[in-house]
């Protein structure tokens, strides 16, 4: 890079930052009214401009029509949902313990604590969710919902589409009374990266590779003020099969495994990367079966294809592995990848000589079918082979609620954000109760990007003592101009304690 060059970087970073701290004073102190109003109106002119934006991500991901438009309502859901949830209130945990000269530990002055938004948030969008995880997705509308503006540094996979939807959030932002610069968008990559490292960026959102995202992370963590970095990494998402299962459903079973595999060419974080499965179980036809109607499929752009082919090699030259349904993959004029699934079959203990080569999360549709000897404590192995994940599934026969079982699904609760009783990881439920993240390496700080909890993400506790109330912040007044719920201790409470 030139000088020259760098200096024009130099200014557009601390052009964009400026931007950002200045809307953040009017932002975070703007009414639930007023936040609200301007999520739901982002909403309505993304549903406004649907067929244009569909039509765009199409040409820009290989993503059919019924998936992109499904995403998109599920963008709209999400800003809507935050809209709920900024004017109910209970999101800033707000509580008031009243002067109290009698406290049992000594006399306690008045303290009135809240949840307040951190500040500027740099999202690195995703590629594979050109709506739901990217400009207008679910981390910039939870922190858009706290109060802080948001920095989205675009994903170089849909370029076009990121600039429209920016310009159509950005203007619906401004028109609800939100201050220029709430919503602001950087497709530079050495942009976002000096970003990241800018003293007016107080959070970062990421979603993306391992790699990428650890390495965003450690800079993250090095600043002279480290500050919080979320990142979804991707996640291999086991999936546990017990012989009673298998004897009652194993046709179905597989059916479905196939099915979210292949989804949108298994390009989905919570695609199963594994089926663990007794050994001696008949599952070759089944596969073989389900996969022959599954159509080619793009991948999302040419890096992810370098990626998926490589992987797939590595895995396909470990000793012990077999095909069970070969897959294929093929490149047009224009350098795009098409593909269909691929699955192989392994014995545990080669899974557990393996390595990396095979354990390490192939991006695509691809998946290890793995064959575990009678007796062995499915657990311990989840622990010794896939510590960190966003999802595990245990699909258990009818009768197979008992103390063993129960203690199972306990101990899968250490390894993952998300543990399904039968049913597949694929598909993530916008709704308060989601959780979607997990221990590393699924993620860099064991918080959710989906769902209502996603707000907690960008928010910090501030408490006010003995503060004379026209000082204090409207949901800590005595008259809570906001109607926000709280929590009052009143003076004299602690003598039952």
């Amino acid at each position: 890079m030139t000088a020259t060059a760098a200096s024009d970087l130099d200014r557009t970073v601390d052009d964009v930052a400026r931007r950002a701290a200045e809307a953040f004073d009017g932002l975070s102190r703007a009414t639930p009214a007023t936040r609200a109003d301007a999520l739901r109106r982002a909403a309505a002119a993304l549903g406004d401009h649907a067929d244009e934006l569909v039509a765009t991500a199409q040409v820009e991901t290989g993503l059919a029509d019924a998936r992109l438009r499904g995403e998109l309502k599920r963008t709209q859901v999400q800003l809507r949902l935050f809209a709920h949830v900024v004017q109910d209130g209970a999101y800033l945990d707000v509580r008031i313990d009243e002067a109290d000269p009698e406290f049992v530990l000594g006399p306690r002055p008045d303290l009135r604590r809240a949840l307040w938004p951190v500040g500027p948030v740099l999202n690195f969008a995703a590629s594979n969710f050109p709506f739901a995880f990217s400009v207008a997705g679910g981390d910039t509308a939870a922190a858009l919902a706290a109060g802080c503006p948001v920095i989205v540094k675009a994903h170089p996979g849909h370029p076009w589409l990121s600039e429209r939807v920016a310009a159509l959030v950005g203007e619906a932002l401004v028109e609800a009374g939100l201050p220029e610069g709430t919503l602001q968008l950087v497709t530079d990559q050495d942009a976002g990266v000096a970003l990241l490292e800018h003293p007016s960026v107080r959070a970062v959102a990421f979603t993306g590779s391992q790699r990428v995202g650890q390495l965003l992370a450690a800079r993250a963590a090095a600043r002279p003020e480290p500050i919080p970095f979320f990142g979804e990494l991707g996640s291999v998402n086991p999936v546990l099969v017990s012989a009673a299962a298998v004897r009652e459903r194993g046709d179905a079973l597989l059916a479905g495994f196939v099915a979210s595999v292949s989804g949108s060419a298994g390009q989905l974080c919570t695609k199963p990367g594994f089926l663990l499965v007794p050994e001696g179980t008949a599952y070759d036809d089944a596969v073989v079966a389900a996969a022959a109607d599954v159509p080619e499929h793009r991948l999302l752009n040419p890096s992810i294809a370098d990626g998926y082919e490589r992987r797939v090699s590595e895995a396909l030259a470990v000793d012990g592995v077999r095909v069970v349904r070969p897959g294929g993959f093929r490149r047009d004029d224009d350098g795009q990848a098409w593909v269909t699934p691929t699955f192989v079959a392994a014995p545990l203990e080669v899974l557990r000589s393996a390595g990396e080569a095979l354990l390490d999360e192939v991006f695509g549709p691809f998946s290890v079918i793995v064959e575990y000897p009678d007796g062995t404590d499915l657990a311990a192995v989840v622990g010794e082979l896939f510590p960190g994940n966003l999802t595990l599934t245990l699909h258990l026969g009818s009768e197979e609620t008992g103390a063993e079982q129960g203690a199972l699904v306990a101990a899968l609760g250490r390894y993952a954000g998300r543990v399904l009783l039968g049913g597949w990881p694929t598909g993530v439920a916008v709704t308060p109760a989601m959780q979607h993240g997990g221990p590393s390496p699924a993620t860099t700080t064991d918080g959710t990007s989906v769902g209502t909890a996603a707000i907690g993400r960008f928010l910090r506790g501030i408490t006010y003592q003995d503060a004379p109330q026209d000082l204090l912040p409207a949901p800590l007044r005595d008259d809570n101009p906001w109607g926000v719920p709280r929590t009052v201790s009143p003076r004299g409470a602690s003598a039952e304690w």
